[in-house]
């Protein structure tokens, strides 16, 4: 077994507290020491790992070995900013690492690497920028709706007198498609609006709600896809408005649905996270519900735009559903995050409880 005493030269207590993970492999690059930290995440203890050879630990989008073995000759210590690592674990994060040699245990060079994860930092920042720009939309469409309301309802009104004066039939048509494509603008900008008036609160079994959305889709299917259910029992009501919650559930699994074509799966799953931030605010407990789909994925260039109004990748699509999905959300203190690559999409809502 692989040598895991730490040289005493170096503060295990401090060590041993720090949030990043640090890891000290020998000149072969074979793992030596693990911190706690490190220990959470890999997902095992330091006697598990201890002697593992580093490029079995870590799978680097970019090549790390060569950077290291480079540093080991020279003794010059690196960083780089925003890596990307697959664990051992299949895991994929993005980190911060620091790599210093070390001269001090029986006269070989060591590498010391120190892994701060990045990827809740690039969440929230993420998550503060989704939030702003829905509210900068939200305000642009409210004075856009105010703007196209008032002259829709004089062009109604006015076909409707004109209507009135003429006898003949023929003329009329065309009065009636003023009135029919006013009718259809002002539809559209209510949907764009979205629901009116504020949630109605009250104890809800977030369970009860995505069967609820299940038994719509299922009942009116027509394709050839499965609907599978992963909940966990234990989570407890949450507060919100139930016919709100249905919609943006319902809004994302139609969205997931049309993805699909003719055949696919969705997985609906619950789960429980804990200290989890939305936006700038941590919660002790927040309601993860997740929305996964076999799809093809979300295209590339809508990706960072799929929750602006208007936008879709389907030709026959609004591009109002996400939109509002998300808006509903966010009026239970909420968000909605999507993670899509092809084979795999996975809309997540999170909510505090």
């Amino acid at each position: 077994m692989a040598d895991t005493t730490f040289p005493t030269t170096l503060p295990n207590r401090v060590l041993e507290n720090l949030s990043n993970a640090v890891l000290l492999f020998d000149a072969d690059f074979r793992l030596r020491y693990i911190n706690p930290a490190a220990e959470m995440l890999f997902g095992g203890s330091a006697r598990q790992l201890a002697g593992l050879p580093l490029t079995e630990l870590l799978h680097s989008r970019e090549a790390l070995l060569p950077a290291l073995q480079e540093a080991l000759q020279s003794g010059h210590p690196f960083s780089k900013h925003e890596h990307i690592f697959e664990l051992l674990n299949g895991q994929e994060i993005t980190a911060d690492i620091s790599v210093t040699i070390l001269h001090e245990h029986a006269g070989r060079p060591e590498i010391l690497l120190e892994l701060k994860p990045m990827d809740r930092i690039i969440r929230i920042s993420r998550d503060e920028n989704l939030v702003s720009q829905q509210v900068a939309t939200r305000e642009l469409l409210r004075g856009l709706a105010h703007e196209i309301k008032n002259p829709l309802g004089g062009l109604r009104g006015a076909a409707q007198l004109l209507e009135k004066q003429l006898h003949d039939e023929d003329l009329k048509e065309y009065t009636r498609v003023i009135i029919d494509e006013a009718d259809r603008l002002q539809k559209l900008v209510n949907r764009l609006l979205g629901p009116s008036g504020m949630p109605k609160m009250r104890p809800v079994n977030i369970h009860e709600v995505l069967e609820y959305v299940r038994n719509i889709v299922t009942s009116s299917e027509q394709q050839d896809i499965r609907i599978h259910r992963d909940y966990d029992p234990s989570i407890p009501d949450i507060t919100g408005d139930p016919d709100l919650l249905i919609q943006a559930v319902l809004n994302i699994v139609n969205n997931a649905r049309q993805a699909l074509g003719e055949r696919g799966n969705i997985i609906l799953r619950t789960r429980i996270m804990r200290k989890f931030t939305i936006g700038q605010q941590q919660h002790r407990l927040v309601l993860s519900i997740e929305i996964i789909g076999d799809g093809p994925g979300v295209p590339a260039e809508i990706r960072d735009k799929i929750f602006y109004p208007m936008i879709t990748g389907r030709a026959e699509g609004t591009g109002l559903g996400l939109s509002i999905a998300q808006r509903l959300v966010q009026q239970h203190g909420g968000i909605i995050e999507c993670d899509s690559a092809p084979g795999k999409t996975v809309f997540t809502i999170y909510l505090p409880i």
